[in-house]
């Protein structure tokens, strides 16, 4: 672990947020290295408003800015606009997740004296702490994210803590009575979406599969989701025989980071919500296909991965460009039931 010299001298850090769910979680380990290194500095982000309950989880975070324009808007004159407003907070330094040209516009405007990024597209000018990325030292997006809080000399890849969100046990009770769950015995997460595609997600049957089982066996089943899922979670429960108790859309996003937190396994896509169980220290079982387990895994030291390895894997595409996703429709039921018998043993 890289040990650093505290500062006593208050420093104003504003970090620009990612706009995944997972990013964001994995953003928490850059604001503990911060904190870390500079105990006495105060530590805001500049994030879509949907992940204030994420950031409210983070006792390192001093608070969350909401950014006005969505994923993808340019909006220039909204961006400068912001910049002169958030002079005023006398920012020292700015730390630039995103590698988009329109996510330094923010920063520069503000007067910020350094702001730190990679450079991404072409950022020479919006930034003046400029970092070249290595791909081949800094494999994990979680490492990169980390090395932005540290000097450009620190040794790479760089040690990472992981996120750790808070969990306040009142509101646990209030949103498990809220939708009527007794969280006695043993629980079995079901998060069977992922906002990149269907290239990511394991087949329903094979989710309806677990749960029948799962259930023979006397655990409880909850479904997690966002609205989009609803037509998944439907099917799911059809093949089960409804024996899932189905929260998929019902939630906000504050309510599935408690209630995830009342679970014993968690079985998961490669997702936000894979991001959050680990953070909230769940025992994960992680399914990847499009997607690279080393790129993105869930931080946690006793998630499992189930990931066959094909040849045409990882592709990283949203839909499987040879027609078939067998690099998710290949991993059975019976691989999943038996990592969690091992993971609940």
């Amino acid at each position: 672990m890289v040990k650093f010299r505290s500062l006593t001298v208050p420093q104003n850090i504003l970090v620009i947020g990612p706009s995944w769910v997972g990013d964001m979680v994995m953003a928490q380990s850059l604001f503990i290295t911060l904190k870390q290194y500079q105990p006495h500095a105060r530590i805001d982000v500049l994030a879509p408003a949907w992940s204030f309950p994420l950031l409210a989880r983070m006792p390192e975070v001093n608070q969350a800015l909401p950014m006005p324009l969505k994923h993808g808007h340019f909006g220039l004159t909204t961006r400068i606009q912001l910049g002169c407003r958030l002079r005023s907070n006398h920012y020292r330094q700015a730390i630039v997740l995103p590698n988009s040209w329109k996510s330094a516009i923010v920063p520069f405007f503000a007067h910020i004296p350094i702001r730190t990024g990679y450079l991404g597209e072409m950022r020479w000018g919006l930034l003046n702490d400029v970092r070249l990325l290595n791909k081949n030292s800094l494999r994990m997006t979680v490492q990169r994210f980390v090395a932005l809080g540290l000097s450009a000399d620190a040794p790479q890849p760089p040690y990472y803590p992981l996120p750790k969100l808070a969990i306040n046990s009142e509101q646990q009770r209030a949103v498990s009575a809220k939708f009527g769950l007794n969280h006695g015995g043993k629980i079995l997460a079901l998060c069977p979406g992922a906002e990149y595609g269907p290239a990511k997600r394991w087949p329903s049957r094979h989710f309806a599969e677990i749960a029948r089982q799962m259930h023979r066996l006397g655990w409880q089943v909850w479904l997690f989701g966002a609205d989009k899922d609803t037509a998944v979670a439907e099917e799911i429960n059809t093949l089960s025989g409804g024996v899932c108790a189905d929260l998929i859309g019902k939630t906000s996003l504050g309510e599935a980071v408690d209630l995830l937190s009342l679970t014993t396994v968690v079985v998961s896509n490669d997702s936000g919500l894979m991001h959050i169980a680990a953070a909230v220290n769940k025992k994960v079982i992680a399914l990847y296909g499009s997607s690279d387990p080393g790129f993105t895994p869930p931080l946690h030291a006793e998630a499992l991965i189930l990931n066959l390895n094909l040849a045409c894997s990882p592709c990283f595409k949203r839909e499987c460009p040879l027609g078939h996703t067998r690099c998710l429709t290949d991993i059975l039921p019976e691989a999943v039931l038996a990592a969690i018998d091992a993971t609940s043993a």
